[in-house]
């Protein structure tokens, strides 16, 4: 029985944790692991109905530390997926998140790097945009006093600070373009700041945008909340 349950809880929190770096080297596709996943929920379920028998009816015999160990084990199975899940279900299933739903920034060198990407590179529309406004209020044009030259600077070296790959950065545009990796499943999200003038006032526009996937569980907002946060500090906002 106790090698029964360690092996049952040792499997489930495997069968959750290895599907994200096993599918970003490229050796599983995103549909098995997330099956791998699933199963790791339910292999967790049966460690910790195990260990409830083991409690009741084999108390005298326990190993308590193999059994704190294969609980948390166990209950680390269940609840990260649980987690995500209602995770996505507080934010709306979208993808595609800009401070500016009317005229979103376009991508132009990463247009070319995504091209084989299950999500197209055009915004993904009104019905989009309608769920953000009403999910992400908060995320309108940013507004400085700043000439453009300056928020430029700003916000490239936060791009950098946040750990994102540039992939272009041309200030005559005032366009800068990069990549952001997460970390468990190495998703492929891609961002685009347009920076302008307008009237003596800098405009900054960001958009950001998952390369897979119908539902970003919030992550693209929450990137562009992180950027804000980079740069704000640094400029006089309006």
């Amino acid at each position: 029985m106790k090698a029964l349950v360690s092996f049952v809880c040792a499997l489930a929190i495997l069968l959750v944790l290895l599907p994200g770096p096993l599918y970003k080297w490229h050796i599983l596709d995103l549909s098995t692991a997330f099956t791998g996943i699933r199963f790791g929920v339910y292999a967790g379920v049966a460690g910790l109905v195990l260990l409830a028998v083991q409690l009741l009816f084999m108390r005298k015999n326990i190993n308590w530390l193999a059994t704190i160990v294969s609980a948390v084990f166990a209950i680390v199975a269940v609840a990260m997926p649980l987690s995500l899940m209602n995770k996505a279900k507080g934010v709306p299933p979208i993808h595609d998140i800009s401070t500016d739903v009317a005229a979103p920034p376009e991508f132009v060198a990463i247009a070319a790097i995504r091209v084989d990407a299950p999500n197209p590179v055009e915004y993904a529309g009104a019905e989009t945009a309608a769920q953000q406004l009403k999910a992400y209020p908060e995320l309108v044009t940013l507004k400085y006093t700043d000439n453009t030259k300056t928020v430029f600077g700003v916000a490239k070296n936060a791009v950098e600070q946040l750990g994102w790959e540039l992939v272009s950065a041309d200030p005559s545009q005032g366009i800068i373009e990069a990549t952001d990796t997460t970390a468990w499943f190495g998703f492929k999200d891609d961002v685009v700041i347009r920076i302008k003038s307008k009237q003596g006032i800098t405009l900054v526009d960001v958009r950001s945008k998952s390369r897979v996937g119908k539902s970003d569980l919030g992550k693209n907002a929450a990137r562009i909340h992180e950027f804000i946060e980079q740069i704000n500090p640094q400029l006089t906002a309006i």
